[in-house]
């Protein structure tokens, strides 16, 4: 069972990027003051450095572009093709560069690997494969493993999925030219984050609108749910007066209107005979009631 495999950092590597450039630099003194074979020497020796993976500067000295109309036509093809190519593209048309060593033709699968892992951050095997000509993933792997040691990559190998997720690529040269299409990039970016910089200062103003809308509104339902309970407030004491009078009243009722018995033995209730007293008795029982030794007028 295959298992994936981690590049770290603390891992060894090759030369430092500080260290692969004054290496460059040594290179490109010696070529300036070279010509002929000397200088195709030079060109030869670059192309096979184990931890110069950065041509731009070589490939920009005048006497090394005086090799590409001339018979030495191979060599500057074959620097270009490293600066700024991919193995596919030699074993397109081999005929127009230098006959490749080993050693030079695993650098350059090397850079086609960093050319892939700048415009995709997860690559499948099937594409690298195919890109550097590999029938077999154990030399692919190997040769990606070479090249994380080589400091130009960093990532991990998810053998059982078959991709290579890149973590670090070190850029490659800029081609002539190549720097307007980068000027017309960043443009585009800047004005793509100003719409998006816009967009994001226009939610943040209705936000700030409806935040003060909201507490606006909660002030209002606030003070609404006061006024509401003074009322309720107002409206329960008056109740409870209401229903204090009503009790003393039906408490004085009901002490006016309480029967009693008589010596007969008949309930005897004062208000009633009030009630009845007077308009409600015949003349006979006013004159049976009158009392004795009164005069009897009715007569």
């Amino acid at each position: 069972m295959t298992q994936d495999i981690l590049m770290k950092n603390d891992e060894p590597t090759t030369p430092t990027n500080d260290a692969s450039r004054n290496q460059l630099n040594q290179y490109c003194a010696t070529a300036k003051a070279a010509s002929g074979t000397q200088l195709l020497d030079v060109v030869r020796q670059v192309l096979e450095a184990p931890a110069i993976y950065v041509f731009g500067e070589l490939l920009a000295l005048p006497n090394v572009q005086e090799l590409k109309n001339g018979p030495n036509e191979k060599y500057f093809n074959t620097l270009n093709l490293f600066a700024y190519g991919t193995y596919k593209q030699y074993r397109q048309k081999p005929d127009d560069y230098l006959d490749l060593t080993p050693t030079m033709q695993k650098k350059l699968q090397h850079l086609t690997i960093v050319t892939l892992a700048i415009k995709n951050k997860c690559i499948p095997y099937e594409v690298l494969l195919e890109e550097l000509e590999i029938n077999n993933v154990r030399h692919l792997e190997d040769v990606i493993i070479e090249a994380i040691y080589a400091d130009i990559i960093h990532g991990k190998l998810f053998q059982n999925n078959r991709f290579l997720e890149i973590d670090y690529a070190q850029g490659r040269d800029i081609p002539p030219g190549y720097t307007t299409k980068i000027a017309e990039t960043l443009e585009q970016w800047v004005e793509s984050c100003n719409t998006i910089s816009n967009c994001i200062d226009g939610q943040i103003t209705r936000a700030n609108y409806e935040k003060a809308k909201s507490l606006k509104n909660k002030e209002h339902i606030e003070e609404e749910i006061i006024n509401l309970k003074k009322v309720l407030k107002t409206q329960i004491s008056d109740n409870d007066d209401a229903m204090q009078i009503d009790t003393r009243e039906s408490s004085s009722m009901d002490i006016r209107r309480k029967p009693f018995k008589t010596k007969g033995g008949r309930l005897h209730n004062p208000s009633l005979d009030m009630l009845y007293t007077g308009s409600h008795r015949s003349p006979a029982q006013k004159k049976s009631e009158a009392p004795s030794g009164s005069m009897n007028y009715l007569n």
